[in-house]
């Protein structure tokens, strides 16, 4: 195994939580992000809500939120090879502004009623256009902080702070497509995003950011290297996984007629997620990213079967926190991953392949978990989606071996911190 591969497969402890939060030009831009980010599990869910109380159709909510992630899947990488090729202050601007123009295009369409095909059209261009803030910063942390465990850290702190921010999102919105407009949440969290993009991009270590050295090497950019394909699938495994559920766990509380409850249960999983995911990152197993990544997609299959086995809401809500303890770890693991199978000069645009993956991933569980809700129930949804995990896992341990560090240019020199 290489150098580069042993040292992001080592242990994090907590003082590097510490060197990496308190890292002085990271301040500013870590709490942008937080700002930026805070909304991403609310706008989706939001929206998948709202269109479902305006439609009454589970179905349909379904595909213009699954068109919405097949828009930021395209945007990701766009916006991340952007990125790396110009420094992320003008794109970030830019699809900020595009983001809040789309969307209240989107929200004129559902409050009239329109086509379900304009609908999701509507859905696609709102995703295309959504900031990509967490490949910017992301890729920021390898640029502020030396390999090693701070900025091993750092990764698991994006990791970690996203699942809060699922914690938060589905339950907000919950609560808030029971307001007087449905559409309160969807606003209010494009509001939030758009202001902390802004703030993101025109901070000082933001804007020192310039051009990355490889960033207008191949046509495939990121996808290049073999690890980074494998990496992509190990993503849209996850995102298949999490889509399904995220349609039926809805669906099985508009069942038992505790509607307003599905958001509040999302939020189950993301509990455990984050509690779990703290003490793997001191202790990540197994040691190997090639072995790891189809691991942890094949334990997190097997756990999402058992919450199609209880039969009241309480029972589901016991199963979401089990199932969610490997949630975090994915994560973790998938970023811990760019840094060893990514080109140099591609960090951005490689996070956003992997964000692409997991989007793609959740457009398609998305959507056939709709039909399947609507056809056999919330309880075969949740089997759909744990055999869709074991075969897409069983695909990436195939690949295990490419993994592995890719030849590449020297990484871009650091910004002082």
């Amino acid at each position: 195994m290489s150098q580069s591969a042993s040292n992001h497969e080592s242990r994090t402890s907590l003082a590097d939580y510490r060197t990496a939060l308190t890292t002085r030009a990271a301040r500013r831009p870590a709490v942008a992000s937080v700002l930026a980010r805070l909304p991403i599990a609310m706008i989706g869910i939001s929206a998948l809500l709202y269109v479902q109380r305006e439609t009454g159709s589970f179905a349909v909510a379904g595909l213009v939120s699954a068109g919405s992630l097949v828009g930021v899947s395209v945007g990701a990488v766009v916006q991340g090879r952007l990125i790396d090729r110009f420094g992320p202050t003008r794109p970030l601007l830019t699809f900020a502004l595009l983001s809040a123009l789309s969307m209240a295009a989107l929200v004129t369409a559902i409050e009239s009623h329109a086509a379900t095909a304009v609908m999701v059209t509507l859905g696609a261009v709102t995703g295309l256009s959504e900031p990509m803030v967490g490949s910017a910063s992301r890729a920021l942390w390898g640029r502020l902080l030396p390999p090693g465990g701070a900025r091993n850290a750092a990764f698991s702190y994006e990791a970690i702070s996203m699942e809060v921010f699922f914690i938060l999102g589905p339950g907000v919105a919950g609560l808030l497509v029971m307001a007087p407009w449905a559409g309160t949440g969807l606003v209010l969290g494009v509001a939030l995003q758009f202001t902390g993009a802004v703030l993101f991009a025109l901070s000082p270590a933001v804007r020192a950011w310039g051009p990355s050295a490889g960033s207008q090497g191949s046509l495939l950019g990121a996808l290049a290297s073999p690890g980074m394909r494998t990496l992509a699938l190990a993503a849209l495994g996850f995102g298949v996984v999490i889509g399904f559920v995220e349609v039926a766990v809805p669906a099985a509380a508009t069942e038992a007629g505790q509607a307003s409850v599905g958001g509040l249960l999302l939020s189950a999983w993301s509990l455990s997620s984050v509690a779990f995911g703290v003490a793997y990152s001191l202790r990540p197993w197994p040691r190997q990213l090639g072995l790891r990544l189809p691991v942890l997609l094949g334990g997190f299959g097997a756990l999402v079967a058992l919450l199609a086995w209880p039969s009241s809401l309480w029972g589901l809500a016991l199963m979401m926190l089990l199932a969610g303890a490997l949630i975090t770890p994915q994560s973790t693991a998938h970023s811990a991953a760019i840094e060893v199978v990514a080109p140099a000069g591609t960090a951005a645009e490689a996070f956003g392949w992997v964000l692409t993956a997991v989007t793609l991933g959740l457009a398609a569980g998305q959507s056939v978990s709709g039909y399947v809700v609507e056809h056999a129930g919330p309880g075969a949804a949740f089997l759909a989606a744990s055999v869709a995990g074991l075969l897409l896992a069983l695909g990436v341990w195939l690949l295990r071996g490419t993994v592995r560090t890719p030849q590449s240019a020297p990484a871009p020199a650091l910004v002082n911190a």
